[in-house]
């Protein structure tokens, strides 16, 4: 769950998303065929950015043994690694109109960005049939405009007619490599850690194709997230995450251990993914249950029912991983400074 507002946070301490199970492979019930509105494009930064970099040789963070051994004695959301299937990613060209929003109590001054939004005639949010945001999930709406070079993500939207309500609204400059500022210091996104979300999803057209050529999010249990520290590139905490100081923080990057046996794996798809997980690793983004997020087939030409399944992962461990070295912890707080656009 995106958790940002500081008054808000205290009453959701105890709130914990990315679904009980998370959606199955194939679940999503929007048009069914690729259309050049709706495909992702390949790659979101330039080749610089951090979500790309090789970790496969990366150092191990001093503290990797101890907050690992913490994690594995705690174990994933709901005991087991398993994948969420359910955000989709949009995209504009330069005919898709512009729709300004009516920001909501999950609109966060100076975090998010009150501009008009691209939203594509054909399209839904996370976890829904359309834009209209009726199962009080997270209804993060993604939508990446190339022609522009500009990614929109925002949280808890709600579309309904000619009313757009909106959360947290985070456009990235798609030409910037970030620095560890981010969009700013202590600044949320649309994701608790302050972190885009799209450049972190694998996609079933990825997995077909062999190769994920970026690090993945990662998401656990507000109590399994360290209390009031993060690291870059996270760029924010929340008060919702009660961990000890060896829980790992917002920021952090694990690696699947290069001896970890790719045999084991059920499918050439897991495999894949596992291979990403070596040599790219995975980042703390958010609270919640299902550990791993993938872009919803929706709108790919290849889909996960013939790739990848939900629980292809299970058996792999905390204890499979390790931590690459952290850069030093930075203290929560609401003090949102913004980086200029």
């Amino acid at each position: 769950m995106r958790t940002g507002s500081p008054t808000l946070l205290a009453a959701l301490l105890a709130v914990s998303c990315g679904g009980a199970e998370g959606a199955s492979p194939g679940s999503a019930t929007a048009a069914a065929t690729p259309s050049p509105s709706t495909a992702a494009p390949t790659r979101y930064f330039p080749a610089a950015a951090t979500w790309t970099a090789n970790v496969s040789a990366a150092a191990l963070d001093s503290r990797s043994a101890e907050i690992i051994s913490w994690l594995d004695a705690r174990g994933w959301g709901l005991g087991r690694f398993q994948i969420d299937f359910s955000i989709e990613v949009l995209r504009a060209d330069v005919q898709t109109p512009r729709r300004s929003f009516e920001t909501t109590d999950d609109f966060f001054k100076p975090d998010c960005d009150e501009v008009p939004m691209p939203v594509p005639a054909v399209g839904n949010l996370e976890g829904e049939r359309g834009y209209a945001c009726e199962g009080d999930g997270d209804c993060h709406l993604i939508v990446v405009d190339e022609p522009g070079r500009r990614l929109y993500e925002m949280w808890r939207a709600d579309i309904r007619g000619d009313r757009f309500r909106g959360g947290c609204l985070a456009v990235w400059d798609l030409n910037r490599v970030y620095g560890p500022k981010g969009r700013g210091l202590r600044c949320t996104s649309a994701d608790a850690a302050g972190y885009p979300i799209a450049p972190l999803l694998f996609t079933a057209d990825e997995v077909a194709a062999g190769r994920i050529d970026h690090a993945v999010r990662f998401i656990l249990p507000n109590a399994s997230i360290r209390r009031n520290e993060f690291v870059a590139p996270a760029t924010h905490g929340t008060s919702a995450t009660t961990g000890a100081p060896s829980a790992p923080p917002y920021g952090a990057r694990l690696r699947l251990r290069a001896d970890f046996r790719l045999d084991r794996l059920p499918n050439d798809g897991s495999r894949v993914l596992a291979r990403a997980l070596q040599t790219y690793g995975m980042f703390l983004a958010d609270g919640g249950n299902v550990a791993l997020t993938a872009q919803a087939d929706t709108y790919s030409q290849a889909k996960w029912a013939r790739l990848l399944g939900s629980r292809d992962l299970d058996f792999i461990r905390p204890s499979d991983f390790e931590v690459i070295q952290m850069a030093a912890p930075i203290s929560r707080s609401g003090d949102c400074v913004r980086e200029p656009f």
